[in-house]
């Protein structure tokens, strides 16, 4: 997650592909083009190819990889163009771990791929915003759109930002890119995480990262989270920014108590209701966020970072430009009381868990399905930050829960990560729908090899079609 590499893929002839931004600087290096295997596979043939491969330019940001020629052996089908499709879709097995503490829904049972995807732009952090005039509005980092650069590492770190424009996922449109500067000390590393427009006003959340060696491309990656700093905001769809008034030393929830300390409301991200919040429940802004509490009673490597944590939190807020940087106007989830209904508190002490399995939580994001009248959120445990990554969906008709397993994806990516579902791509009877996420920066830098798993996974802000099975 710092100043990257690009590693690009380019097909024969007149196709190219960007394969994977490393997130990483100093390295160089080939990246092998994975193999597609792992998941089911219905009426499937595969198509077989050779690759050829060629570094054609290594420099401070990337190393281009040619692929040329066709392929004989038993790898997955390498389809030309940006968009890809499979002949039928692919289910993917839920595999819970045997400590999984949620029911299995019966009202969506799984997932399944299509094979329609795409791969936009050579960076990550990607979390689109449906505002009031039709277009997605989202945050970026750590690579290059648009011959714009932003890494988020170091004191000179910058946080992208985006327009979004396209009703089509497989045709869409970024504009209006740019980046904007905050000095991250004294943490290492600052990036974007929850990112809403609302009546015309983008509010913009950045959080903090250490590493443990104080290098993110040796070792583990970003193993320390840090503060959720604020949100800076654009009355002009981010033309123009104020900044936060918000400081890594002085945090919006005041929290780590110190550099390295535990935070629960860890890279928070906004609740997706809809066009400009068309489906909140009562007109307010709500976060989820990961976190971990001392002491911790089984305590892993990279227990709390960027992409691993014990616990889901919640808040919310009325969203105005006087509200979001003013802790007093939050509302924190504090648990249920004896009739199991929530319980918010403005003493953010208070916060209790909305999703507790010690060990299995990370990076979260909720969207509301409206025709479904579900809200489903998507966690992504990073085991130990530069592993292959886990990702499971839940499903509730409450945005405080019972929540219930729609999927647990072993390996998804095969290390998939900021996993999000736009509303906007949701189909009208409720059923399909369109995963966003970035997958195998370490491929670059550490060259492990991660499969493209579902095809079409990469870095980037890869979008891939799944129906919701019933």
């Amino acid at each position: 997650m710092t100043s990257p590499q690009q590693v690009q893929v380019l097909h024969a002839a007149d196709q190219i592909w960007a394969v994977g931004l490393t997130r990483w600087p100093q390295t160089s290096g080939l990246r092998q083009a994975p193999a597609h295997t792992g998941m089911r596979r219905v009426d499937l043939m595969l198509k077989n190819r050779q690759r050829k491969l060629a570094a054609i330019r290594i420099g401070w940001v990337f190393v281009a990889v040619v692929v040329l020629g066709s392929l004989a052996g038993s790898s997955g089908p390498r389809l030309s163009g940006q968009e890809k499709r499979l002949s039928a879709n692919w289910e993917w097995p839920s595999q819970p771990p045997a400590d999984c503490p949620f029911q299995k829904s019966t009202d969506i049972t799984g997932i399944a791929f299509t094979g329609r995807h795409t791969r936009d732009a050579e960076a990550d952090t990607w979390y689109p915003s449906w505002a009031a005039d039709g277009n997605l509005y989202s945050p970026w980092t750590d690579g290059k759109v648009n011959n714009i650069q932003s890494s988020s590492f170091g004191p000179q770190a910058t946080t992208g930002y985006a327009t979004i424009a396209g009703d089509d996922p497989l045709h869409l449109k970024i504009t209006d890119v740019g980046v904007y500067p905050g000095n991250p000390a004294p943490y290492e590393g600052r990036y974007p995480c929850g990112s809403l427009v609302y009546d015309g006003v983008w509010y913009y959340g950045t959080y903090c990262l250490l590493d443990s060696d104080h290098d993110p491309g040796k070792g583990l990656n970003w193993d320390i989270l840090g503060p959720f700093v604020g949100f800076r905001y654009s009355l002009d769809y981010g033309k123009t920014w104020h900044d936060t008034p918000h400081t890594p030393s002085d945090p919006l929830f005041a929290e780590p108590a110190r550099p390295g300390g535990k935070v629960r409301m860890g890279s928070p991200h906004f609740v997706d209701f809809g066009m400009n919040l068309e489906y909140s429940p009562d007109a307010k802004a709500y976060l989820v966020g990961h976190g971990a509490v001392d002491p911790d009673p089984k305590p892993r490597p990279a227990n709390l970072s960027w992409i691993t944590g014990d616990q889901i939190y919640m808040a919310r807020v009325k969203p105005g430009v006087q509200n979001m940087n003013d802790r007093s106007r939050y509302e924190f989830f504090a648990g249920y009381d004896a009739s199991n209904h929530a319980l918010w508190s403005r003493d953010f002490s208070k916060i209790k868990p909305l999703v507790d399995w010690n060990n299995n939580c990370g990076c979260v994001t909720m969207t509301y399905n409206a025709p479904l009248k579900k809200y489903m959120m998507c966690i992504t445990d990073g085991g130990n930050t530069i592993s292959k990554f886990n990702t499971y969906i839940l499903e509730s008709d409450r945005i405080t829960g019972p929540w219930r397993l729609v999927v647990y994806m072993r390996d998804f990516g095969e290390q998939g990560y900021f996993v999000n579902i736009p509303s906007k791509f949701i189909s009208a009877d409720g059923r399909t729908a369109w995963l966003c996420y970035a997958a195998n920066f370490t491929n670059g830098y550490l060259h492990t090899n991660y499969r493209d798993n579902p095809p079409g996974s990469r870095y980037g802000m890869t979008l891939q079609e799944i129906k919701l099975l019933h």
